[in-house]
C-alpha cells in the first residue's frame, strides 16, 4: 500500500495468479510442518551481486480502477512510480537528503529562496531533454487545484506557482512565501516525481519520465510491465523487465510467492507467523526493514468524547507500548511511546510520559467519562492491525477502559471507517522528512490529518522551526512539536514496525530506505 491510502480500493485477483488463491491461506496463519523450528527471521535481504538481464515479478494489493501513472495523484500506482519517474531531491541509503535531478539546491541568507542546479545529458523516455521547464512544470501540476495531489496542501502555503523562475535550461529557483530551511525536504514525496512539460492530460497513461525503466503496458488495478530504458541518466538498470500483478489479498500475495509465481510482495507487511513461513520456505525468504511502518489509533478529535483533551490523554496514559509490541509484533519493532516521529530520526526525542492507568483512570472521573467504553475499528487491509487492536483492548482495561474491537470490511476501510470513525487502526511508512511527517499528518487544515486534530500553538512551532537556519535550533524546535503531540494530539502511536517484507531467494539487491526501493539496483541470481 502506498504511504497515503488510496480510496476505492476493490477486490482484484489477476487471472494468471489465480491459482494462488487455491492454496488457500488459513495453513499460513497456523504454520505448517516444521515451521515451529523455523529459523529466526532474517535481518535484512539476501547479499550479493545479481546477474544482468532477467524479469522481476511483483505482486501487489489491489487498487481503484481510477489508478493513474501520475504521480501527483491520488490514486498513483504507487508501485510503478519509482521505475518510471525521478524527483528533484530523494532520500539516501543514509537516511540523509541525496541529488537525483538536481545535483546542488541552496538557500539564500533567510531560506526564502532556494535555488536548484540540475543535472545536464539526462533524457526523458520519449527522448526530450530534460530542463527546468519540466521541473517547475512538475511544481505547478502539483498545485493545480483540479490535479487534487495530496502534496498540495504541504507545498501551496509556501509556493506561488507563478513565481517559479527558470533563467536557464538548468537552473530552477523556487521563492517561497515563508522562510523554510527544510524545504528541499518536502520535494522528496513520491507525489514530486518529474513529469514532461504540457504532460498533464496524458502522464496518467503514458508513464513518460526520467527512470531506469519505460512503460510497455499498465491496466488500473490489474497488471503492467516496465522495461529496462537504456539511456537512463544513472546507467542501464540490472534488470530487462518488470511484471505487476494485482492479486487480491495477502494469503493469496504469500501463497503466489512460495509457489514460485512472483519474486517480491510491494506493499504487504507480513504478519509474523506468515512470515516464519516464508523464511523456512526453500523459494523465499523475508527481507527485514526495521521499523518501516508506524502504526496509529487515531482518535478523532471532533468526535467526542475525544474532543476532550483529558480522554486523549487519559487513553495514551492507559496502555502499554511495550505490551502492545510484545503480542502484536512478537518484538519485532520498537514501541512508539505516541511519538510518530521514529527512533532513527535524528530529530526524535526519548522523553515521553510513562504507562499509568491510574492516572488514566483520574482524568477521566475528571471528565466524566468514568468507565469509557469504545468501538474500535480494524480490518484485515493490514495483517497487524487487529493484533494491535486486541493488545491495546488488553493493555487499557487496567484503566477501566471498555474497548470493543470491530472488524469492518477491508476494501471499503479507507472510504468508510478511516477518518470518519472515532476510533480506529491505520499506519502510514515512515522514512518521510520531520516536517514533511507534520505538516501532512498533524498540521491543522490538512487534507490527510487523520485526527482533525487543530492546535495553533503546534502550527506556530512548525512556522518557527521552518525559519530557523540554525540546525541545532530547528532540532529543538521539533522536538517542542513532538511534545505537543504526545501530550495533546489525538494519535495514539503504539509501535513502529519492522516490515517484513516476502522476497525470492533469487533476488539480490533488495535496498529500502524512503518507504521505496532502488529499482536501478535490485536483480536476480540466476537470472
Amino acid at each position: 500500500m502506498s504511504d497515503i491510502h488510496h480510496p476505492g480500493r476493490r477486490s482484484v485477483l489477476t487471472a494468471g495468479l489465480a491459482s494462488a488463491a487455491a492454496l488457500g491461506g488459513s495453513w499460513l496463519l497456523t504454520g505448517c510442518a516444521g515451521a515451529e523450528a523455523a529459523p529466526v527471521l532474517p535481518a535484512a535481504a539476501a547479499k550479493g551481486a545479481p546477474d544482468g538481464g532477467g524479469t522481476l515479478r511483483i505482486a501487489r494489493p489491489p487498487a481503484s480502477d481510477a489508478e493513474t501513472l501520475d504521480p501527483a495523484s491520488s490514486l498513483s500506482a504507487y508501485e510503478y512510480l519509482g521505475a518510471l519517474y525521478n524527483r528533484l531531491v530523494r532520500i539516501g541509503t543514509n537516511g540523509e537528503l541525496a541529488p537525483d535531478l538536481a545535483e546542488s539546491w541552496e538557500p539564500d541568507a533567510k531560506a526564502s529562496t532556494w535555488t536548484f542546479r540540475l543535472r545536464k545529458g539526462v533524457t526523458f523516455h520519449n527522448g526530450r531533454a530534460f530542463t527546468s521547464a519540466d521541473a517547475a512544470y512538475t511544481l505547478r501540476h502539483i498545485l493545480d487545484k483540479a490535479t487534487a495531489s495530496p502534496q498540495a496542501a504541504v507545498l501551496a502555503p509556501l509556493i506561488d506557482p507563478a513565481k517559479l523562475g527558470t533563467p536557464d535550461a538548468h537552473t530552477l529557483v523556487v521563492p517561497l512565501k515563508s522562510p523554510n530551511a527544510e524545504f528541499p525536504s518536502l520535494l522528496t514525496h513520491y507525489n514530486c516525481y518529474v513529469i514532461p512539460d504540457g504532460s498533464a492530460k496524458s502522464i496518467g497513461r503514458t508513464g513518460i519520465g526520467t527512470g531506469p525503466f519505460r512503460l510497455e503496458s499498465f491496466a488500473p488495478a490489474g497488471p503492467g510491465r516496465v522495461t529496462a530504458y537504456t539511456d537512463h541518466w544513472a546507467g542501464r538498470p540490472v534488470l530487462d523487465t518488470i511484471d505487476f500483478y494485482s492479486v487480491a489479498d495477502m494469503s493469496a500475495r504469500s501463497n503466489a510467492l512460495l509457489a514460485g509465481q512472483v519474486d517480491l510482495l510491494s506493499q504487504t507487511n507480513l504478519d509474523f507467523a506468515t512470515a516464519r513461513v516464508v523464511a523456512a520456505s526453500d523459494r523465499a525468504t523475508i527481507a527485514r526493514v526495521k521499523n518501516a511502518q508506524w502504526y496509529v489509533l487515531p482518535m478523532l478529535t471532533t468526535e467526542k468524547p475525544f474532543t476532550d483533551v483529558r480522554v486523549r490523554q487519559a487513553m495514551k496514559l492507559a496502555y502499554d507500548p511495550e505490551h502492545v509490541v510484545k503480542v502484536a509484533l512478537q518484538g519485532a519493532g520498537t514501541a512508539g511511546w505516541d511519538n510518530p516521529v521514529p527512533p532513527s530520526d535524528p530529530a526524535h526525542i526519548s522523553a515521553h510520559p510513562e504507562h499509568d492507568p491510574e492516572q488514566a483512570k483520574y482524568l477521566l472521573k475528571q471528565a466524566g467519562h468514568e468507565g469509557l467504553a469504545m468501538d474500535l475499528y480494524t480490518s484485515s487491509y493490514d495483517p497487524l492491525f487487529t493484533p494491535m487492536a486486541l493488545a491495546y483492548q488488553d493493555s487499557a482495561k487496567r484503566a477501566g477502559i471498555r474497548i470493543k474491537v470491530k472488524t469492518a470490511s477491508a476494501d471499503s476501510y479507507y472510504t468508510q471507517i478511516w477518518m470518519k470513525k472515532p476510533l480506529m487502526a491505520t499506519y502510514w511508512f515512515t522514512g518521510r522528512p520531520v516536517d514533511q511527517l507534520f505538516t501532512q499528518i498533524f498540521r491543522s487544515g490538512s487534507s490527510y490529518n487523520e485526527t482533525a486534530w487543530s492546535d495553533k500553538g503546534f502550527d506556530a512551532v512548525l512556522d518557527r522551526a521552518r525559519a530557523e537556519l540554525d540546525d541545532t535550533k530547528r532540532r529543538e524546535l521539533y522536538g517542542e512539536a513532538q511534545t505537543l503531540v504526545i501530550e495533546k494530539g489525538g494519535a495514539m502511536t503504539p509501535m513502529f514496525a519492522d516490515r517484513l517484507v516476502g522476497i525470492s531467494r533469487k533476488v539480490r539487491g533488495y535496498a529500502e530506505h524512503g518507504f521505496e526501493f532502488d529499482y536501478l539496483g535490485i536483480g536476480l541470481k540466476g537470472a
